[in-house]
């Protein structure tokens, strides 16, 4: 099972499930892992976005790897919501498939949403 570490100390995981912001809503995941446990880290997270593609609400995800040899990884989930995502998380089946990961693993998921910045991003 990895270690959950918040990626802001401010506002954890917990109270951003408890959010009623209209989505879509992007989930930024943070992995770490020990060099030589990073196959188990994909496979577990495969694992896992093959459940939560099933789920509703669930819209895409993308995983990204750290560049020059880093153990570091992105998972960029989209959802409808946070009641989807929410629902999602905490189904427990899913909670059984968080084992599966490397025990190596640190974790650090965070709820995002879209901004508009003039010239820059469109909402």
């Amino acid at each position: 099972m990895p270690e959950f570490k918040e990626l802001n100390d401010n506002t954890a995981l917990a109270q951003q499930l408890q959010a009623t912001e209209a989505g879509p809503v992007v989930l930024i995941n943070v992995f770490t892992v020990d060099a030589g446990e990073e196959e188990a880290l994909v496979n577990a997270w495969k694992h896992d976005a093959d459940f939560m593609r099933e789920q509703p609400g669930y819209i895409s995800t993308q995983m990204h790897k750290g560049v020059g040899g880093s153990p570091t990884f992105v998972n960029y989930a989209v959802w409808e919501d946070v009641e989807s995502f929410r629902n999602a998380f905490q189904n427990p089946e899913f909670q059984n498939r968080i084992a599966q990961y490397p025990s190596s693993a640190v974790a650090s998921p965070h709820l995002f949403t879209k901004m508009t910045v003039p010239g820059h991003c469109v909402g």
